[in-house]
């Protein structure tokens, strides 16, 4: 080991607690970047082998009931390269442990084969047997919450008639990743359930013999998905088709494609922001040892040393810092990324997900904090070249204070010499002082904008389900229906008010932007369920026009007064020219309302509702629900306290739990750059404060000299914080916002209260370190240290 390798050995040692905060800071930018590239490459290249292997359909085309002879008329389709034909239909399931039906979805099997697109995974038990209409297969994740096994028997309601059904497999499906009711948009696998049975079955459970109601296509090659929509739709028009679309359009694929991009934004855009940190730390902490090592560098060069060699000792000093950091940042990003997959594994139905490492990302990572890091040491390294051997073993110049101003009479009068000499360092070296303040206020912004973002989860779900949603029930109906179904309803002992909605589903465009999606009429002003503004103020509903949510009025880019284009996807499917009168606020989906009456005027179909919000009497909660469910026209009822549940749950899995890791991590980086900031002033200030003690100074006198300086750059640094934290709590929230679901900015001031006290603790924490350090230090050592 050469004497050069020897001094670094003892330099790393003596600055160990430095080069550990700095190495944290740049191990969490590399564990991010590891970990979500490692979510990225599992959910990816899962998906797609499950996808592949249980031959996912391409093409999804509803229709009302078309002949089976119309397969062979798909199959000649140009891109075409098969068709799978199959019976459908909505269900309630009844449990012997809950008072309330639980709504699933039917879905036809060929007797005889396995289907050609849309197969299942069947993980216990068998098929139906040839000829048994009573025998079902049942979504797994359902029989689960329910603990149902092979071989119990489950009682269901199809199109109006109970049956008896035995269960002989549970399965998996690639259809069903993300489930959730129709018309919903948060999964609970307890209000949901998916049965699969024989054809033959199933089309007499809905009057479908020799029919099917939705057709599956697999497309070959270079096909064009919108010419073959465009045909398929000419095709099954006559009979009633809602309009085909793509697997993109697909509720389950899309919310699995959205949370692999949200994580791929979130690997670019987080991980540059801790190795952005760590190399201007690395700058101030190498500038240091530099500066104070003037005399040791003119040396080493008088001694032969080349300006490289020289140069190379202190860039070795930054790559092992950086090298290290990385290299734990790659093992914490393994371990935390196999913890996440838990999560995902549960808010995602794979047979299986085991997290799958991106080899590139631990190259970029490695690679991203050297040039990081290096970035950082290269403009003090340019000094180690500069210094002569001459210039550099003499004292560098005093700097001149003459200009630098007084404290004036008065102030001297007010405060004592401890106190003196913590303003006079702060004002004679303001550049330094406001880099440790910018970088402390980093740290605080930082928290300030997880902890808001925390106050913003819980914004959301408070707003949903209390100010929005003032419902107890929900209510959807087979089909639409006469708003006579509403006196029925208003007829039931136990409830209390009734208001009637009609989901329609449209196709929206807007220019070249387009998105599938429901159209809710809503009553002129709707009591149980509301459009809110941004002040949070109900929404009336125009006479004309439509009420678009901020999230779709983004998406379809559009704004009040132009207009929009809606394709109706039921009944005549009329293609309309509606203005946009209003933008509302929604925290949860990208819903466009209407005035019910209006909806039902350009629908040529007055006085229809699809289904009705209740409020009810909970003592009398399972006699309404008995008598709800004895209703043929009700398809399912949904308890909003149920839907509360499962949003929670949903936001605290997938791409929700990670803000619990991003707010270790802001702890992390606070820490770093607080506990940094303290070091370097201790290592600067060492001789003096050395001298203090000597003539005559107390230890807690002399820490005050040190910590007082900390105290006022912390404090200087709070408001700061403070407004960036403001800033960076937009883009964190537009971050973890979905399609399924907004995070709102909360601006609460117990959130920058919390933030502040972490802050401040960091500080007490690091002030405590460097004040035993100070304590414990050796005068004559200290003392004999030049400038």
């Amino acid at each position: 080991m050469s004497p050069l390798d020897h001094k670094l050995r003892r330099d790393l040692w003596r600055m160990k607690g430095q080069a550990i905060a700095i190495g944290v800071v740049i191990a969490v930018g590399v564990m991010m970047l590891v970990m979500m590239t490692g979510l990225v490459t599992s959910l990816d290249e899962t998906r797609r082998a499950y996808y592949e292997r249980y031959r996912l359909a391409d093409v999804f085309a509803p229709v009302n009931r078309a002949p089976e002879r119309m397969a062979t008329q798909l199959a000649r389709i140009s891109g075409v390269a098969s068709v799978e034909t199959r019976v459908t239909g909505r269900a309630l399931i009844d449990l012997p442990n809950r008072s309330l039906p639980v709504q699933a979805q039917a879905l036809s099997l060929p007797e005889r084969r396995r289907p050609a697109l849309n197969d299942i995974y069947l993980t216990r038990g068998r098929l139906p047997a040839l000829g048994r209409t009573d025998e079902i297969v049942l979504l797994q994740s359902f029989a689960r919450a329910h603990d149902l096994q092979p071989g119990d028997t489950l009682a269901a309601t199809m199109n109006g008639s109970r049956h008896a059904f035995v269960i002989t497999g549970l399965a998996q499906s690639p259809e069903f990743l993300y489930v959730t009711a129709p018309g919903e948009l948060v999964p609970d696998d307890a209000r949901f359930g998916v049965i699969w049975m024989a054809r033959p079955g199933l089309a007499a459970a809905y009057d479908l013999d020799g029919a099917f109601n939705e057709v599956l296509l697999g497309l070959a090659r270079g096909a064009k998905p919108k010419l073959v929509l465009d045909r398929v739709d000419h095709i099954l028009a006559p009979y009633g088709g809602s309009g085909g679309y793509e697997l993109a359009d697909q509720l389950s694929n899309r919310f699995i494609t959205e949370e692999i991009a949200g994580l791929v934004a979130s690997a670019r855009v987080v991980p540059p922001i801790f190795l952005a940190v760590a190399a201007f730390l690395l700058y101030i902490v190498v500038s240091r040892i530099v500066q104070s090592e003037r005399e040791e560098i003119g040396l080493t060069k008088a001694f032969g040393y080349t300006n490289l060699e020289v140069g190379s000792h202190y860039f070795k000093l930054i790559l092992v810092i950086a090298i290290g950091g990385a290299l734990a940042g790659c093992l914490a990003g393994i371990v935390s990324g196999r913890a996440m997959i838990g999560f995902y594994g549960a808010y995602f139905k794979f047979p299986f997900l085991v997290f799958r490492l991106d080899p590139a990302s631990f190259v970029t990572g490695v690679s991203v904090s050297v040039f990081a890091a290096s970035a950082g040491g290269v403009l003090v390294l340019q000094r180690v070249f500069a210094l002569t051997p001459a210039s550099a073993m003499r004292p560098p110049t005093p700097p001149d204070y003459s200009r630098s101003g007084t404290f004036g009479h008065r102030l001297i009068r007010v405060l004592d010499q401890p106190s003196r000499m913590v303003l006079r360092r702060i004002t004679r070296q303001p550049l330094r002082m406001g880099g440790a303040v910018v970088g402390i206020a980093c740290g605080m912004g930082l928290s300030v904008a997880m902890i808001t973002i925390y106050a913003g989860f819980d914004r959301s779900i408070d707003l949903t389900f209390s100010v929005l949603d003032r419902s107890d029930v929900s209510v959807s109906f087979i089909q639409p229906a006469s708003s006579k179904t509403l006196f029925e309803l208003r007829r039931v002992p136990g409830v209390t008010r009734v208001e009637g909605v009609r989901h329609t589903p449209v196709l929206l465009r807007h220019g070249r932007n387009s998105h599938r999606g429901t159209l809710t009429g809503l009553p002129e002003m709707p009591v149980l369920n509301r459009a809110l503004d941004r002040h949070v103020a109900p929404v009336s509903m125009p006479q004309s026009g439509l009420v678009l949510s901020q999230v779709l009025a983004e998406i379809l880019e559009i704004a009040p007064g132009e207009i929009l284009t809606v394709e109706v996807r039921e009944g005549r499917q009329p293609v309309l020219e509606i203005p946009v009168s209003g933008i509302a606020e929604a925290l949860l989906g990208s819903p466009a309302y209407m005035d019910l009456a209006a909806l039902n005027r350009v629908l040529r179909e007055p006085e229809r509702v699809s289904g009705a919000y209740l409020s009810i009497d909970t003592a009398r909660a399972d006699e309404i629900y008995q008598t709800l469910q004895e209703m043929p026209i009700v398809a399912g009822l949904s308890l909003k306290s149920d839907a509360r549940d499962a949003f929670v749950t949903l936001m605290n899995t997938g791409a929700g739990a990670i803000r619990y890791v991003m707010g270790a991590i802001a702890f992390v980086i606070t820490f770093g750059i607080v506990y940094n900031a303290a070091r370097i002033a201790y290592a600067e200030r060492s001789r003096d404060l050395a001298s203090l003690r000597v003539i005559g100074f107390s230890p807690s006198e002399a820490g005050f000299v040190l910590l007082g300086e900390l105290a006022v750059v912390t404090l200087v640094a709070l408001p700061l914080g403070a407004l960036l934290g403001y800033f960076l709590s937009f883009g964190i929230a537009e971050g973890f916002s979905t399609d399924l679901y907004q995070i709102p900015v909360v601006f609460d001031p117990v959130s920058y209260g919390q933030a502040m006290l972490v802050v401040l603790a960091a500080s007490a924490v690091s002030g405590g370190l460097v004040k035993r350090d100070l304590d414990r230090s050796d005068l004559i050592v200290a003392l004999k240290t030049r400038e």
